[in-house]
């Protein structure tokens, strides 16, 4: 199977006319020495590092069987415009090479230099791209249930009002009574306080019958 090295962004696709000499790529991994007690120094292996390429060739102005995978190809000056663009995006590519050792991975544009009308080659460019691993960041969502709200505490239920009570004294009535400033100020509302049930049975069926020292209630 022939060797094919592409660039890819979506539905664009650049075929690097004449391939790179290799298909070589750096894949670093990150290690750490630990000191223990009592076993002296041991290694934590971390996690794999971004792979790192570098690719380096040109980008012909004409058709050359010699040299050239296939015809047909755009200009250089429109595949230098056309990796600038893309950069400009700030978007990942796809690097995709095919053949034994093949690599189909998504990679960002770290640098991009390029050497216009090296001599002897008028019109083709001169480039080099250094492309590393992209790794998407996935952030998952999370739904967190929101707390049931704890229930108002019931309002303690008021306490009664205190009854207002009267002590009987000595030659008191309760028409006496109900006309007293400090009681209703109306000896007419005596059988308001004679209707009362505590003093109903108090007194009995009698209203003219109090003595002194009873406790009766007026009621509001």
């Amino acid at each position: 199977m022939a060797v094919e090295y592409w660039l890819i962004r979506g539905k664009e696709k650049l075929r690097l006319p004449v391939n790179p000499e290799s298909n070589a790529y750096s894949s670093p991994h990150d290690y750490e020495g630990v000191e223990v007690e009592g076993l002296g120094e041991i290694t934590i292996i971390k996690k794999r590092g971004l792979k790192e390429f570098e690719i380096s060739t040109f980008w012909p102005r004409d058709y050359n069987p010699s040299y050239c995978s296939y015809s047909n190809f755009i200009s250089p000056t429109a595949f230098v415009n056309k990796i600038e663009s893309w950069r400009n995006k700030r978007q990942p590519i796809r690097y995709v090479v095919t053949g034994a050792g093949g690599v189909n991975i998504s990679v960002t544009i770290r640098d991009f230099q390029v050497q216009a009308e090296r001599a002897g080659a008028p019109g083709d460019v001169y480039f080099s791209l250094s492309l590393k691993e992209w790794r998407e960041v996935k952030v998952e969502k999370v739904t967190v249930a929101k707390p049931k709200p704890k229930p108002k505490p019931r309002p303690p239920k008021p306490k009664p009002a205190p009854q207002k009570t009267y002590i009987v004294k000595k030659g008191d009535c309760l028409w006496n009574i109900a006309k007293k400033r400090s009681i209703y100020g109306d000896a007419m509302k005596w059988r308001k306080i004679y209707n009362h049930p505590a003093n109903r049975k108090l007194i009995g069926k009698n209203p003219n019958l109090i003595y002194p020292k009873q406790k009766l209630v007026i009621p509001k």
